[in-house]
């Protein structure tokens, strides 16, 4: 009678660190990151060594001196007797504004061209091929400088309105003016961070505004889902668009009647306007020309999403009696989204980056601000490019994740 028992266990050994497969993947990688730390620890100690010796130690106390300069669009309060924090932290906001304002541009034009560019009409979808051809193969900085000179020359100078009805929009030569928000019931502003650097204000009228909004579109929404679950129970849908309509105007109406809504004007006093909001041609050049050279991309991409989806559903949509454009908006464009975000992540990273340019037409960003004038006047060069860097990568990231959380929701779900 013979008894089965289990083969002794094998003794852990160090030389089975590299020579046993199980581990040797995992003692390469441990290895290769203490060489890394190694050399970033080197570098790092190096640096730092030769600034003490030139005299110029590592620090980030010329945030709190005094700026010196001004930022001629800007979203906060700000003078020239600001800190260099305050400085970059306007310049960071202007970053931001463009970054928004070019990404919501550039994907409403490059859809609409991606979607123009497959169009059965030759000429259309030949002049949008044009479009996309010149933007994309002609470096964005010399738009930014070509659509900045182009609004500045061809645009009249203030003097050309005096004794003339402008109206509420005026274009000049120094920039656009816009009809400002104004509230005669307003219910004030909340400081932020008292008279700090970082100090901003929240109006308390933007609030309402956006919690009334809100919560109109989240009764919009539940009569949807409502008339939804009768037509799946009756077969018979209700109109709602009249109710729907209602929650969403109505009391966003008496809300701004109440607060005493109206608008300022522009108007010409001395030599330039006073009043209303001033959208400098720095600003809306830059805007112009990143919009429309990210927008030449997205159309492709947009085109090659369209392309993968099989002509199959655009049959079948056809023959349910859908018309060609409740096709692409309800059938196509939903499918091909799952192919189109994840390239547009790096569209929006690239416009985001490249709205560094925009010092070439005197638009104070962050790079302007903090990697420009700041830098140049504290010889700062260490502390401002890495906080530089700390900034762009905290904005990529930022986006990167939004856009990826949309990606996850918009994918297939698999049972």
């Amino acid at each position: 009678m013979s008894t089965l028992t289990d083969p002794p266990k094998e003794q852990f050994r160090l030389s089975m660190l590299l020579y046993d497969t199980r581990y040797r993947s995992a003692t390469i990688q441990v290895i290769a990151m203490f060489g890394f730390m190694l050399l970033a620890a080197w570098l790092i100690n190096n640096t730092i060594i030769n600034l003490n010796t030139l005299g110029k130690p590592v620090s980030f106390g010329f945030l709190g001196e005094t700026a010196g300069y001004d930022i001629n669009q800007r979203l906060l309060d700000y003078d020239n007797q600001d800190t260099h924090l305050r400085a970059a932290f306007l310049g960071l906001l202007n970053t931001l504004v463009i970054a928004f304002m070019g990404c919501v541009a550039a994907t409403i034009v490059g859809v609409l061209v991606g979607v123009l560019r497959l169009s059965s009409n030759w000429l259309v979808a030949r002049i949008m091929t044009v479009y996309v051809e010149m933007f994309r193969n002609v470096p964005v900085l010399l738009w930014i400088v070509l659509i900045f000179a182009i609004v500045t020359e061809s645009t009249p100078h203030p003097k050309v309105y005096r004794g003339v009805e402008t109206g509420a929009v005026v274009v000049t030569n120094r920039g656009t003016y816009l009809p400002e928000p104004l509230f005669s019931r307003s219910l004030g502003d909340v400081h932020l961070f008292g008279s700090s650097s970082l100090r901003f204000d929240i109006s308390l009228d933007l609030i309402a505004i956006l919690v009334v909004l809100g919560l109109s579109i989240f009764a919009s929404i539940k009569i949807r889902q409502r008339a939804d679950r009768i037509q799946e129970a009756t077969g018979v849908r209700p109109r709602t668009w009249h109710t729907r309509a209602a929650v969403l105007i109505l009391p966003l109406l008496s809300l701004l009647i109440a607060l005493g809504f109206h608008l300022g004007y522009p108007e010409l006093k001395g030599f330039n306007f006073q009043g209303g909001t001033h959208l400098r041609n720095s600003l809306l050049a830059l805007w112009l020309a990143l919009s429309l050279y990210t927008a030449a991309f997205i159309a492709e991409i947009v085109r090659a999403g369209i392309l993968a989806i099989s002509k199959g559903q655009t049959e079948a949509a056809s023959a349910l009696g859908l018309r060609p454009n409740k096709t692409m908006s309800l059938v196509i464009l939903p499918q091909a989204l799952r192919v189109i975000i994840p390239p547009l992540i790096s569209n929006y990273l690239n416009l985001t980056k490249n709205s560094s340019l925009a010092i070439a037409v005197g638009y104070m960003d962050i790079t302007g601000t903090l990697g420009g004038i700041t830098m140049n006047q504290t010889g700062r060069e260490l502390e401002c490019v890495l906080m530089l860097m700390l900034v762009y990568l905290a904005i990529s990231l930022t986006i990167s994740a939004v856009m990826n959380w949309y990606n996850e929701a918009v994918k297939l779900k698999e049972r």
